[in-house]
């Protein structure tokens, strides 16, 4: 016969030992989180949630990537940690203050890997995530917040509605000076592009082939958010699956020969090297005709990774690249100006001409 071990008594209250100590110890946050919900306002979010924020916020944890550099560009200051500590590289391209921030991990995508405890153990004000809206980022939205209590925004992250993202999220943050300034260059570049690009024909349009990775082998579907800006340059994207939108893919050597690019941007430095040794990507009109490109990628790239408003600069660049005779641009010259205002660092000659080297 098993003895049975006692059960805890209750108190006069009705509540056992452990049940008193759970208590004691969630007191704190239960009474933080009142006191933040009595200096509260109701923000309706881009899938229409309607989230009590704080009146006041000082420290803001972002769930993935692109709301890390969001967040960085608008409010560095406010920003608990990195999703992603930067690499030594991409050191010299961020403000001194940021540069050691701790890494808190990502909430979204396959790669989560956030603490929902050492998130709490931060105290943030807001948890924000920049990016698609769906039913999938919805649900973890509403699901951390419950088991937080802190409050989780959702912004839509489409390029098209980058400065109006800017905006929103500025005024949430109190930054709404800085946050004018962003979303009006924004809005600049988007504008220029769009008129010296929109009455090209279709037959006049560069064919442009995304080539990711070291062999150059992974792209992005035409439509998708990692070739978006590709397109919005006035380029045509080789890679069609068929059927829009859609992400990364996987395609061979003999479907880029038969589509015959005549103009390569790459994300992966050891590509240049790769197109120009091996012998059947030599057989690429791209490649013999010298048009392979290096995206800069420093602090964070400039066609995706991560796929925000680092990307405005990108349209630029592809622009300029695609139609030199229509979208006139100094590269340097917008490259300093970009880099101070959206990330307050003054570039060096010596790290221009590393950020720019391959993409000219």
């Amino acid at each position: 016969m098993t003895a049975r071990k006692a059960a805890p008594r209750p108190n006069a209250r009705g509540r056992s030992a452990p049940a008193r100590l759970a208590a004691l110890v969630l007191a704190p946050f239960l009474l933080s989180f009142v006191l933040h919900a009595a200096h509260a306002r109701e923000i309706v979010d881009s899938a229409g949630r309607k989230v009590a924020v704080p009146d006041r916020i000082t420290r803001v944890v972002a769930a993935g990537p692109p709301a890390s550099a969001l967040m960085y560009v608008l409010a560095p200051e406010k920003l608990v940690g990195w999703v992603l500590k930067p690499r030594p590289a991409e050191l010299p391209y961020l403000l001194s203050s940021a540069r050691e921030l701790p890494e808190v991990g990502r909430l979204t995508g396959r790669g989560g890997t956030a603490n929902l405890e050492a998130i709490i153990a931060a105290k943030p004000d807001l948890i924000v995530d920049f990016g698609s809206i769906n039913a999938t980022f919805i649900s973890l939205a509403d699901r951390v917040q419950s088991q937080t209590g802190i409050p989780y925004l959702l912004i839509d992250g489409r390029f098209a509605n980058t400065a109006a993202a800017v905006r929103l999220f500025g005024s949430i943050l109190g930054v709404e000076a800085r946050a004018s300034m962003i979303a009006g260059r924004t809005e600049q570049v988007l504008g220029a592009v769009e008129k010296a690009v929109q009455a090209v024909p279709q037959s006049a349009r560069p064919r442009v082939y995304l080539a990711r990775r070291a062999d150059g082998l992974e792209s992005g579907n035409r439509g998708s958010i990692n070739t978006e800006i590709i397109e919005r340059a006035g380029a045509t994207n080789v890679v069609d699956s068929g059927r829009p939108g859609g992400g990364l893919v996987t395609v061979s050597i003999e479907q880029i020969l038969e589509w015959n690019p005549d103009t390569i941007i790459t994300t992966d430095r050891n590509f240049v090297t790769h197109a120009k040794t091996e012998a059947a990507w030599l057989e690429v009109g791209a490649v013999k005709r010298g048009r392979v490109f290096l995206s800069p990628s420093l602090p964070y790239g400039w066609i995706d990774a991560p796929p925000s408003i680092n990307r405005v600069l990108g349209l630029e660049w592809l622009a300029a690249l695609f139609y030199p005779d229509r979208f006139h641009i100094d590269v340097r010259t917008e490259t300093r100006s970009f880099y101070k205002l959206f990330y307050q660092v003054d570039l060096t000659n010596d790290q221009l001409d590393r950020l720019l080297e391959g993409a000219k």
